[in-house]
């Protein structure tokens, strides 16, 4: 596999970091490695991996790191897997980050740099519990930033994870997570912390200011 561009995103719910994975990855045609796309196309096709990761989904537990980590190297040994990628929703805990370093010197791959999409708390809670979804078309409004030109035209419902008691749950558990994470990389010298705050566009410049800095 030839060298490329490989990237960690990290990012709290509603940092924007989805919205970022995919822009940097249509930029690259870089593959945009979801760990859930993963488990679901491993079990489906009905892989070694995959039934392995089936059983432990079947039941409503976790999926082992190991069986995560042997997908993802599954992945990465396609024969048409672009040697450009992004991962995105993994590593999630400082044992994810060790076990995936540990993988990518074992397939003789680095990784670019890992990009921390930082957004203010408050900031974070105005996207999150504002954010209201249509029942009809499935759009995504916000009510303080994107809100809709006629309210009246969209079946507008709040979903459970978006209502303030569970995003600050989320949001609980991301930062007790991550954490270590960010520490972990920082002493690397592969983390980049990236003002998640400003427009989108400004957010992929910074973004492409670090991959370049990097390469």
């Amino acid at each position: 596999m030839s060298k490329g561009i490989h990237l960690i995103f990290l990012g709290a719910p509603g940092a924007g970091k989805g919205t970022q994975a995919h822009l940097i990855a249509e930029r690259f045609e870089a593959a945009h490695v979801s760990t859930g796309d993963i488990l679901r196309q491993a079990a489906r096709e009905g892989t070694e991996m995959g039934l392995k990761a089936k059983s432990f989904m079947d039941q409503g537990a976790l999926v082992p790191d190991d069986v995560i980590i042997g997908l993802i190297k599954e992945k990465f040994s396609e024969a048409d897997f672009p040697a450009n990628w992004i991962m995105d929703g993994f590593p999630r805990t400082l044992a994810q980050a060790e076990a995936l370093d540990q993988l990518l010197a074992e397939i003789d791959l680095g990784l670019t740099v890992v990009l921390n999409i930082d957004v203010p708390l408050d900031l974070l809670m105005d996207r999150l519990t504002l954010r209201r979804t249509c029942r009809k078309t499935g759009k995504i409004f916000n009510l303080k930033f994107s809100p809709p030109d006629d309210p009246e035209k969209y079946d507008l419902y709040q979903r459970d994870d978006d209502k303030p008691e569970s995003v600050q749950n989320r949001l609980k558990v991301y930062q007790d997570q991550t954490q270590p994470l960010i520490a972990y990389y920082e002493k690397t010298g592969k983390l980049v912390n990236i003002h998640g705050e400003q427009d989108v566009a400004l957010v992929t410049e910074e973004i492409l200011k670090a991959i370049e800095a990097h390469r």
